[in-house]
């Protein structure tokens, strides 16, 4: 075997490890957080939870300023971790911490700046307006832990050793979930007992995450080089992070600017109905996120090995397995999530089919670009400003335009279509024809291939689903069944239209077979 085969079998066999250890963890986190959710709603009501997703929303405007540092970080930290090249990560972990810092002060006095207009923000709400300043402070505490001790983290990640973070700091977030459920449920003031379970884990998770890193990287330390020597080194760093910027305005509209501009058009109420279905949704992303983060470090490193073939061959792998799993995932979620809702807090936190089709559609994209995303990071294509700026100009334009004739459906339509221009028209095109010479017809066929072998399975799905499985759920165990009937039937399906459609999903089969044999 050459060197070659055993460093990919290698980076398989990480990415399935760091897979399998995420898997674990991330079905208790979900499993805990419906829990949590239900209780919270029980204990603290409509109007906190509203308050703390939008109070959220706030802070992550101001960590714009992070300007993408972790992701630029990661990319260039991929070819001295794979050469070993001791000298040159520490001086980019210093030249991080130093920037952190910097952007940590900024972050703070732009908190204390926005605080003072919260009168004028929460105008509409019930609650004392020192709610808003209670869990503003608490979220922007554990904010700035990451900057000043946590930025070292990303060592971990960009080594394939996302395991450690899974077995530590995410295993003490499990457990503040459980202390918080527990502290809701038994003080006299739930409000207070919550904020001081999140205080204080945050100091906790924060530390036990800086000693992972401290003792998985020993031989990691601080250069003592000025910032000016450390910035004018790395100049294509500091050019990545200006790129970024601009990408990380693209993921804020994505993401944060939905539930403000909801409040703006209609209650917390509203917002924290909304925020059910992304905890759900949330959930989802988390989950796959954890299980593919390492699989955009393997992809680094077999883009530094620079073998073209391959690099090809396991995009149009990736491609199909991602699209496959968005395929039985939203489908899944599509028929059964209101059945869970129901079940979970009630039919009065029901939205509309149609509303639970436009939030289902854009975790679709979601989970479809992570393909595309993993080898933008490994080959470091951030340079096109431009398609974030068009991408929030369009995200927030349209949902304020929309929103006004639609409500909600609306809001969603505009965010959806931004997504589909940007990030599924765009970039894709934007990485073919920068790095992938050759492959934009075979990637557009791909993509044609993919619709169809989806469209027909949801029409073979839907129809067995109405033969086969007629039950209404009338409690978690029949729900289950739903889900599991529901997602096996959409697997099958779909493997094996893709499988006949001769799609990227052929690669996938021959690495388990040929992965069977080196572990057996």
């Amino acid at each position: 075997m050459d060197i070659n085969t055993r460093i990919g079998n290698s980076r398989t066999k990480k990415s399935l490890f760091n897979s399998s250890i995420s898997l674990t963890f991330q079905i208790l986190n979900i499993l805990i957080q419906f829990v949590s959710r239900k209780v919270f709603l029980d204990y603290l009501g409509t109007e906190i939870l509203g308050l703390n997703t939008t109070v959220q929303n706030l802070l992550q405007f101001l960590n714009l300023a992070e300007l993408g540092i972790g992701t630029a970080i990661s990319f260039t930290l991929f070819k001295p971790l794979a050469e070993n090249n001791k000298q040159e990560i520490s001086e980019i972990i210093d030249l991080q911490g130093k920037i952190y810092k910097r952007i940590a002060l900024l972050i703070l006095c732009g908190s204390a700046i926005l605080m003072c207009f919260f009168p004028k923000i929460f105008s509409k709400i019930e609650l004392p307006l020192w709610y808003a300043y209670a869990s503003f402070s608490v979220y922007l505490i554990g904010s700035l832990l990451t900057y000043f001790f946590n930025y070292r983290q990303v060592l971990l990640s960009a080594s394939q050793q996302d395991y450690k973070i899974t077995l530590g700091y995410k295993a003490i977030m499990i457990f503040r979930n459980l202390i918080a459920i527990f502290v809701v449920k038994c003080s006299a003031n739930p409000y207070i007992g919550w904020l001081i379970v999140e205080l204080a884990f945050s100091f906790i998770a924060s530390a036990a995450l800086a000693r992972i890193t401290n003792i998985s990287f020993p031989d990691i330390k601080t250069t003592n080089l000025s910032f000016k020597f450390l910035r004018t080194k790395y100049k294509s760093f500091t050019t990545k992070i200006k790129q970024l910027f601009f990408h990380k305005i693209g993921a804020f509209a994505l993401t944060q600017t939905s539930p403000l501009i909801i409040y703006a058009y209609a209650s917390l109420t509203l917002v924290a109905i909304y925020g059910n279905y992304l905890v759900i949704t949330n959930g989802v992303m988390i989950f796959f996120a954890s299980i593919f983060n390492s699989v955009g470090a393997g992809i680094g490193n077999l883009v530094v090995e620079n073998d073209v073939k391959k690099i090809k061959k396991t995009f149009f792998e990736i491609q199909s397995l991602y699209f496959f799993i968005a395929s039985v995932v939203c489908y899944t979620l599509f028929i059964e999530v209101n059945v869970f809702v129901s079940l979970w807090v009630g039919d009065e936190y029901i939205l509309p089919l149609f509303t639970v089709a436009l939030i289902i559609a854009i975790l679709f994209v979601y989970i479809t670009r992570w393909s595309i995303d993993h080898f933008i990071l490994a080959y470091g294509l951030y340079g096109d400003v431009f398609a974030p700026l068009i991408e929030a100009l369009l995200n927030i334009g349209l949902s304020i335009w929309f929103g006004r004739l639609w409500g909600l459906n609306g809001i969603l339509l505009g965010v959806l279509s931004s997504q589909i221009v940007v990030i599924s028209i765009w970039k894709p095109f934007y990485l073919i024809s920068k790095r992938l010479s050759g492959m934009m017809k075979p990637y557009w066929i791909l993509v044609l291939k993919h619709i169809c072998c989806f469209i027909i399975s949801i029409l073979i799905c839907y129809k067995l689903n109405g033969i086969l499985f007629d039950e209404i759920a009338t409690s978690i165990w029949t729900f289950l069944l739903g889900c599991i009937f529901n997602a096996l039937i959409m697997a099958i399906c779909m493997l094996v239209l893709l499988y006949v459609f001769n799609t990227g999903i052929k690669y996938f089969f021959n690495r388990l077979t040929y992965l069977k044999k080196t572990l057996f």
